[in-house]
């Protein structure tokens, strides 16, 4: 084999600075890095060019770009999307349950049941009976019933919903293409 590259520099007879080293007899001042400009000066040439070659700045004073990214959400993966709003279902019936007891401990510690109770038994009751009783038939026992009833078929319609919208979301999405987002890096 044959080298074409013809002669090469020697690097071991190499006596300057290396890089990032100051050039010899520097070392007592303080640095100053080169400079994108020369220094202006006045009068010159029309608008204020002397003919000096322009530099490329050397990016130490630019500021920091935030980094964007466009994203698409081509497909919703119907397994994950049940799952999810399957557990999120089950906290929001959950949080339907605890806010229908509290709002019913605080009504009865009001004393509503009672008065509103006292009033619909005058007003439905006749001689020989007392009337509607409000009080029992809104029990404690009898509200968390009916809203854990009503939490469950939540849950259930929710999943299902959920699930059927990620189906009818990737149909769509074939279609158009999907849901386009901007991601962006906090600085």
């Amino acid at each position: 084999m044959t080298d074409t590259r013809g002669q090469q520099p020697s690097y071991e007879s190499y006596n300057g600075p290396l890089p990032g080293e100051r050039a010899g007899g520097q070392a007592s001042g303080p640095y100053h890095p080169p400079q994108a400009y020369g220094a202006p000066t006045t009068g010159g040439t029309a608008g204020g060019q002397t003919g000096a070659v322009r530099r490329p700045r050397t990016g130490a004073r630019t500021t920091p770009r935030t980094r964007k990214a466009r994203l698409r959400v081509a497909k919703a993966d119907p397994w994950s999307v049940m799952k999810v709003s399957f557990l999120l279902s089950i906290a929001l019936g959950i949080c339907t349950v605890v806010a229908a007891a509290v709002l019913w401990m605080v009504m009865d510690a009001m004393g509503v049941f009672s008065t509103v109770g006292g009033t619909i038994s005058e007003a439905t009751g006749s001689n020989e009976s007392n009337g509607f009783d409000l009080q029992s038939f809104l029990s404690l026992p009898r509200v968390l019933m009916f809203t854990s009833v009503i939490a469950v078929i939540d849950v259930v319609l929710m999943t299902a919903l959920a699930t059927l919208g990620a189906f009818i979301y990737n149909l769509s999405a074939g279609f158009v293409g999907g849901v386009e987002l901007t991601l962006a890096e906090d600085e």
